[in-house]
Parts: structure tokens; C-alpha cells; sequence
């Protein structure tokens, strides 16, 4: 299982960005990074600043870590085409009737992040049945 550090990951998707600022050829995955950049110009000059790897991105400050925010991205991305946990395919095409596809993946990401931090808060594995339950009730709200 590849578990990046904090750095790695930073590297990461400011490596991607500035390779597509320079034209220069990605890798699939750096593809899909750099896709999900482009729907979030509000993150693009985060990812062009030298200490953005080192940078702080805390809600006191009122910033949302850009890094983090498109990791979840990723990871959803990667539950949907696996359809893992099983549902959340079936789960996102719901949320699909009422709003556009980055729109549910905000969704999602907000269930995921709801998920997991109760799971930390409680020190139990994560459940994937509230997750589910959690996008599934988004689905209904129009």
C-alpha cells in the first residue's frame, strides 16, 4: 500500500502543476492531479509558491488545505472506479440526478471527512456503511 508523507504528497501535486504550466509530458496520475487543479483555480497560486510544501493551511486561518482537498479528490476518484466500498458507485450516480459531477464529489468528500474523523475521534475502523448512508441521504436533497 503506498502511503506518502506529507511532503511527498505537496511535491506531488506541485510537481504536476508546474509540469503542466511548462508543457511537459504527465504521467496518467499526474493527469488526473492536474485535472482536478483546473477545477480548483482557487488552489493554483497556493500550488505556484516556493514554501507551499511547508506552508500551514489551518481552518483558524480560514484556509482550506489545497493539498488535502484534492488527496480526497484522488481517493475518490480511485473508490469510484473500483466501486469500493461497494455502493459508492451506485451512490454517486444518484447524487449525478440533481448536480453535476464535481459537485458530487464534494459531496462525498464531505461524507468521507465526516467518516473519518469520527472514526479517528473513536479510534475504530472506518464505517463504511455510515459513509454510504451519509452520500446516500445528500442523494435524496436535491
Amino acid at each position: 500500500m503506498f502511503n506518502p508523507s506529507r511532503e511527498q504528497v505537496r511535491q506531488f501535486f506541485t510537481e504536476a502543476w508546474h509540469k503542466h504550466k511548462a508543457a511537459k509530458v504527465l504521467t496518467p496520475l499526474e493527469t488526473m492531479a492536474v485535472d482536478l487543479i483546473e477545477l480548483h483555480p482557487e488552489y493554483h497560486a497556493d500550488l505556484e509558491r516556493p514554501d507551499a510544501a511547508d506552508a500551514d493551511f489551518s481552518v483558524e486561518q480560514g484556509k482550506t488545505n489545497p493539498f488535502l482537498h484534492l488527496s480526497m479528490h484522488l481517493a475518490i476518484n480511485e473508490q469510484l472506479s473500483i466501486d469500493q466500498p461497494p455502493g459508492i458507485k451506485a451512490a454517486f450516480q444518484r447524487l449525478l440526478t440533481t448536480r453535476d459531477a464535481h459537485d458530487a464529489a464534494h459531496v462525498i468528500m464531505e461524507a468521507l471527512g465526516e467518516t473519518v474523523w469520527e472514526s479517528q475521534r473513536l479510534g475504530t475502523p472506518l464505517d463504511t456503511e455510515k459513509y454510504l448512508d451519509l452520500i446516500r441521504r445528500h442523494a435524496t436533497r436535491a
